[in-house]
């Protein structure tokens, strides 16, 4: 496999010039603006001609962007007056202020920036364009069905996390590894069978339906998937010298990689299957860790009840059960091979809607339902979506001490014929976190910590990338879109000492992507730096543009 952890191979190298590169180029500069905005650089007053000025605040450097939902085309002051800066030289003043902001040096940060900006450029030279049906409604679906229509916003991230400074890297390998199983390049692949004999599997919960996705294997043994590129970088199933193990060839049915890369979708089986990868993707290496396998079921216990006692009158929301694993000690404690076993969407969708990703809808893509909407029916829709998230969201912790990670990539959104909100879906019981003082018997978190995450979620990745997607189509309207968020907090739980801290506080938590990677943290780690509330109304939230104490 080719690796490139200082920068791209030869074949990756054309792709510097020309179109894809010079979009490659801006996507990766637009995340890393982000970061740096968000986590370090100060705002200094006024503006330059649609452009806003930043000062890095440790080497004093006084830093030009253009202004937006995407900000680029920076620009360093010098002497001579404002010096464009490429990605490189982005990357190199990055690395001189966190050197000296942090005291700590990196001598990776900088590689996995620009892997990740060679990742994308390979994406957009052989992402092959899909067929552009007309918006929600009717004749949407007449050229493409739900499925592919789910699957085509589950595939729209070709961006990546817009607030992460190395988006899309894979671990420093090269195309031939990662491509074939990239949802981005709209991947499609079978699975890989292997055979364990039964006294050799470790299992929780409920995954019988992995028997389903093969014969049986020979002596009584159990079906045990494995995701295809798992077992490249294991070695190949030759390799796996475990003699409880027996490769069966693969899957008939095609399963299609989600936004998270290592979960796949299996449309014939409506089932999702999430998988260990041994590669770093963002701020983690993608392994089910055995501490997380430990507490599935109990977390998937709790989230089939937890809202049964959601107030009538709200809408009711839908939880994918991960219902259990399958795997194989290989000396890791049955990390490399796990398997989460998780619902599809059939026993949860409601007759006559769409599922849609939500982060697909705020990125873009064939038939978002934002385009074509014009005022009104964007405020409608803003109103339907924060009526089916967030009430359930908060009744999940304020009832029940359950933090949902509701980031945009675990929040899938039902629309009905008109593209109009409907449903809720919540998926991913990895990221869910349990406030210890209600459930001492599983591992969890204070109250205030939990808190802190539920609000980033929440408020500050995903109802702020969707107001963003809206304004961006109706400019002016931000406004307005977070008066009515602000009203529904008040008005379901204006009461309570949370809500009325949330409603009241000039900053909210944003999760410190940049300086995580950069320090080195633990991936599963989360610390936040401030951002200005959106939430505040709009005469408060001028007077409150300084970010506030950073760590």
């Amino acid at each position: 496999m080719t690796r490139h952890p200082e920068g791209p191979d030869a074949a990756q190298a054309t792709l510097r010039s020309g179109p894809d590169g010079d979009r490659a180029d801006a996507l990766t500069v637009t995340a890393l603006l982000n970061c740096l905005i968000r986590e370090v650089a100060r705002p200094e007053s006024g503006q330059d001609d649609g452009h806003r000025i930043y000062r890095l605040p440790t080497t004093g450097h006084l830093l030009r962007v253009r202004a937006g939902r995407y900000p680029g085309h920076p620009a360093l002051y010098t002497a001579g007056g404002w010096l464009p800066l490429s990605l490189d030289l982005l990357v190199a003043l990055t690395a001189e202020e966190l050197t000296a902001y942090t005291g700590v040096s990196n001598g990776t940060l900088a590689g996995e920036i620009r892997h990740s900006r060679d990742v994308v450029a390979t994406l957009l030279a052989t992402r092959t364009p899909a067929a552009t049906p007309a918006p929600f409604p009717p004749t949407a679906t007449a050229q493409a069905s739900p499925t592919e229509l789910f699957l085509r916003s589950e595939q729209a991230l070709v961006a990546g996390h817009r607030y992460h400074p190395a988006p899309k890297a894979r671990g420093g390998l090269g195309p031939d590894s990662w491509l074939p199983y990239a949802p981005e390049a709209r991947a499609r692949f079978p699975l890989a069978l292997l055979g364990v004999p039964p006294e050799a599997v470790l299992e929780e919960g409920d995954p019988t339906a992995l028997d389903g996705l093969g014969p049986p294997p020979p002596e009584g043994g159990l079906l045990l998937p494995a995701h295809p590129w798992q077992l490249e970088l294991l070695g190949g199933p030759p390799a796996l010298r475990d003699g409880r193990l027996r490769y069966l060839g693969e899957t008939t049915t095609v399963a299609v990689p989600t936004s998270s890369l290592r979960t796949v979708y299996l449309p014939d089986a409506d089932l999702f299957c999430k998988f260990s990868l041994d590669v770093r993707i963002t701020n983690d290496v993608r392994r089910l860790w055995s501490r997380d396998l430990r507490r599935l079921t109990a977390v998937d216990g709790l989230l089939r009840a937890v809202f049964d006692d959601l107030p009538a009158h709200l809408p009711r929301p839908s939880v994918l059960s991960d219902r259990g694993y399958r795997t194989v000690d290989l000396g890791d404690g049955g990390e490399a091979l796990a398997v989460i076993v998780r619902d599809g969407l059939g026993a949860h969708l409601r007759p006559g809607l769409t599922a849609l990703l939500a982060a697909g809808i705020g990125e873009g893509f064939p038939a978002n339902p934002l385009d074509g909407l014009d005022e009104d029916r964007a405020l409608t829709w803003w109103q339907r979506y924060l009526e089916h998230v967030v009430p359930p969201v908060l009744h999940a912790y304020l009832h029940h001490g359950v933090v949902l990670e509701c980031h945009l990539q675990n929040v899938l959104i039902g629309v009905d014929a008109a593209g109009t909100p409907a449903q809720a879906i919540f998926r991913d019981h990895e990221g869910v976190k349990l406030v210890t003082d209600r459930h001492p018997a599983v591992p969890g978190v204070g109250a205030a910590y939990g808190w802190e995450r539920l609000v980033s979620c929440l408020v500050t990745n995903n109802l702020w990338e969707i107001a963003g997607a809206i304004e961006e189509r109706h400019a002016g309207l931000g406004g307005e879109l977070w008066a009515r968020a602000r009203d529904l907090l008040a008005g379901y739980a204006g009461d309570h000492v949370r809500i009325r801290a949330l409603l009241a506080a000039s900053h909210v938590p944003a999760k410190a992507n940049l300086l995580l990677r950069w320090l080195g943290a633990d991936g599963g780690e989360m610390r936040c730096v401030p951002v200005p509330n959106p939430l505040l109304p709009v005469a408060d939230r001028h007077r409150n543009r300084d970010y506030g104490h950073r760590y």
